[in-house]
């Protein structure tokens, strides 16, 4: 046996090894611990980002009852089959109820030769439509107490000389201001030169004298291409950055509108090509460098998520949508308004459409929403067809709107 005093050593040297074991594995359980900790509390407070911007999770699609799915899917199904389908629509047709798709086609109209691959994700220009991407973009600013909507543009731009101008005026058409789709033609402008919207500025500036039909601002309702234009420079001016940048950084990034954009020259091999109602491709001319009052392309999905946020209050108060929603052309009695970037018509019984349509081109868009029953209705196409804007005639399939149809103008 070990005398006494030898065995301490070793017993001490066991238990020192035994000791620092144990010492090791406390701390690789607290280092794990606070890793996993860390990380649950990362996973719980971060948002989801993409190029370092939030995105934002809108509502998930509410509840629709199958029957009354059914229903609408044969009512949609019929009108395309006899109005759009039989017509020169090349394109896109998404159909919501509560957020919920109840009827989606795409068309390409090989009768004209025309050799496009057309799906879900194929963008079109949405010509006019764009000015509801303008006119929020305005208001979010002015949500954001950057702006005042009753300001003059004059307060931003020290050089124009149009009294009584203010950002309200020109949200709802009623600015005065002539359009520059037509005067700058007049003007002689060389058509070998892309026109930006700091060019349309500053013609207004210093050839006031040479340009026709200007009224005074605030008397009546005159849709109007250059009020759009020259919002998109506010904003510029108020971000500090260009209007296709805001446009990404704000709405479709956070959106995940991952299709979208803001048409520059960048884009030019992206953008979907166009044809007039012959099926003959229409290129682009000097006008097709001016944006907020054209040039956003997207795809019916990537609509509805601009719907969807719309109807939400994720991205705008309920505040904000009712000052878009206010009608201010009032001097024409009918049921046909605008508001701030949106054409309206209030029928008798108190049922309100909210809507835009568009054309450029080759192009035409029809963006129906009915608040009332969370309804919406998307058509967009690349060759141009009237039919697009018969889309209206589907919105008494969701409540008893209006008795007989009315062409839209």
């Amino acid at each position: 046996m070990m005398p006494y005093f030898e065995s301490i050593p070793i017993v001490a040297k066991a238990y020192c090894k035994s000791f620092a074991r144990t010492l090791v594995y406390f701390f690789l359980f607290l280092t794990l611990l606070l890793f996993f900790s860390c990380r649950a509390k990362t996973k719980k407070v971060a948002p989801a980002t993409a190029r370092g911007i939030p995105l934002l999770k809108l509502p998930a699609p509410g509840l629709l009852d199958d029957a009354e799915k059914i229903r609408l899917q044969k009512a949609c199904e019929l009108w395309y089959d006899t109005v759009l389908k039989s017509s020169a629509f090349n394109g896109g047709i998404l159909v919501a109820k509560n957020g919920n798709i109840i009827f989606e086609k795409y068309q390409v109209n090989t009768k004209m030769g025309i050799a496009d691959t057309i799906n879900a994700q194929t963008v079109f220009h949405i010509a006019s439509v764009s000015k509801t991407f303008t006119a929020m973009a305005v208001l979010k600013l002015w949500q954001d107490g950057k702006i005042k909507l009753d300001d003059e543009f004059v307060q931003y731009f020290p050089a124009f000389n149009y009294p009584g101008v203010t950002i309200r005026s020109l949200l709802n058409h009623r600015s005065g201001l002539p359009n520059y789709l037509y005067f700058m033609e007049k003007l002689e402008w060389n058509d070998s030169i892309p026109l930006k919207n700091q060019d349309i500025l500053q013609t207004l500036i210093s050839r006031k004298a040479d340009i026709k039909d200007i009224s005074a601002a605030n008397t009546h309702f005159t849709y109007c291409n250059t009020n759009y234009a020259l919002l998109a420079l506010l904003i510029e001016k108020i971000s500090g950055i260009s209007y296709p940048q805001y446009i990404q950084q704000n709405f479709f990034i956070p959106l995940q509108m991952k299709n979208s954009f803001v048409f520059t020259a960048a884009d030019s091999k992206r953008a979907t090509d166009n044809y007039d109602w012959r099926g003959q491709k229409i290129s682009n001319n000097y006008l097709d460098f001016v944006y907020g009052d054209k040039n956003i392309y997207t795809t019916p999905r990537e609509l509805l998520i601009w719907d969807r946020a719309l109807s939400s209050n994720v991205m705008f108060a309920a505040a904000t949508m009712a000052e878009a929603y206010q009608p201010y052309s009032n001097e024409r009695p009918g049921i046909k308004n605008y508001g701030l970037g949106w054409r309206m018509n209030i029928y008798p019984n108190g049922k309100k459409v909210v809507f835009h349509n568009g054309w450029w081109h080759g192009n035409n868009a029809a963006f129906i929403r009915l608040p009332q029953d969370d309804a919406t209705i998307i058509v967009m196409g690349n060759r141009y067809t009237q039919a697009v804007y018969k889309s209206y005639q589907l919105i008494n399939s969701f409540s008893n709107y209006f008795a007989t149809f009315e062409e839209e103008e």
